[in-house]
């Protein structure tokens, strides 16, 4: 008798840890990805990445990821940030633009096991994927239009600075302008820097002197001066990354989009789904990475009588000659 209950005793062990090992496989099928996004400033400044975040919360949500937001204040302070995260051992580390490249070429060089993504920029490492835009093909429809609406055949762009990817801005801009308005003059100014709205204004008032009608804003916080400039004296001007006709729809006419939401979102699920691949990504008018208000998307404020509905489906044609490749858009970085 005593040897038969020993015998069940063994038997109803047997099962029990049966039964936990299968309770732990399922929870380990069931542990949420970690994802986080470091970001190389704070969120407020640049709506770039009040956009970026927006995406990349949405897509935690949607495809049930642990996802969380790292703002910082400094360089240093960054490149700590993104060693915080390898040291918590996220899944996917998620960054941003130009500004983290130096560090982040450091912390993935020395991490090759850990995976990393970095939006806006590239940096060539196998861990790494780097998602960029053609931003060169939204400033294209942006230059068509300030072609086929200025009235004084002379338009302008304040520019942030004088550098590789605003290149890609510049020269969109020119290739659309010469398309539509082979004889307008384009007149260019850099600001220096990225957060001067005072130069930006002085550049833009500038412009304006010249006979510019249409200012292309493409100078981050430096657009708000360009912005200030153009409802005092009363010309037309653009915005960058998000809609920002809202501020002064009178006379902030346009705005060039650049859907790091999108982006942000697309990262998230490619590497919740197995698509993940390290390497380029590129986003453009086709992928609906980059557009431009009215044309490719629709904005909450009324369109300017200075571009007017005829421009708008005169560009929309454009953005689809583009999309099919009947139009090229030259990537100046690509020479």
């Amino acid at each position: 008798m005593k040897k038969h209950l020993v015998l069940l005793l063994t038997l109803v062990m047997a099962i029990s840890v049966i039964a936990a090992c299968g309770n732990n496989t399922a929870g380990g099928d069931e542990k949420k990805k970690r994802i986080a996004l470091v970001l190389p400033e704070q969120i407020g400044v640049n709506p770039f990445f009040s956009l970026m975040d927006e995406g990349f919360k949405k897509a935690g949500t949607e495809f049930g990821v642990e996802v969380k937001t790292i703002e910082s204040t400094d360089p240093a302070g960054f490149e700590q940030n993104l060693r915080t995260t390898v040291a918590e051992n996220y899944d996917l580390i998620i960054t941003a633009t130009f500004q983290a490249e130096d560090a982040l070429k450091k912390v993935a060089a020395e991490n090759p096991t850990k995976s990393f993504a970095v939006i806006d920029t590239v940096v060539d490492l196998p861990n790494v994927r780097s998602v960029v835009f053609r931003e060169h093909e939204a400033a294209f429809l942006l230059g068509a239009t300030a072609g086929l609406s200025t009235k004084t055949n002379k338009v302008g762009a304040v520019v942030a600075i004088d550098a590789p990817l605003l290149s890609k801005y510049t020269s969109g801009f020119a290739q659309g302008l010469k398309l539509t308005n082979p004889n307008a003059e384009l007149f260019i100014n850099y600001v220096g820097s990225f957060d001067d709205s005072a130069k930006g204004k002085e550049l833009a008032v500038l412009q304006h002197s010249k006979g510019a009608d249409f200012i292309a804003g493409m100078a981050a916080v430096g657009d708000l001066g360009v912005f200030e400039a153009a409802k005092e004296l009363g010309f037309y001007t653009s915005g960058q990354d998000v809609d920002r006709t809202e501020i002064d729809p009178e006379h902030v006419v346009l705005s060039q989009l650049k859907g790091t939401d999108a982006v942000a979102y697309e990262t998230v699920k490619a590497f919740t789904s197995d698509k993940f691949e390290f390497g380029l990504a590129d986003y453009g008018l086709k992928e609906d990475g980059v557009g431009l208000t009215f044309v490719t998307k629709e904005s909450k404020s009324a369109l300017s009588p200075f571009i007017g509905q005829e421009t708008v489906d005169k560009v929309k044609a454009i953005a689809e000659d583009i999309k099919s490749g009947k139009v090229v858009v030259e990537n100046p970085l690509a020479k």
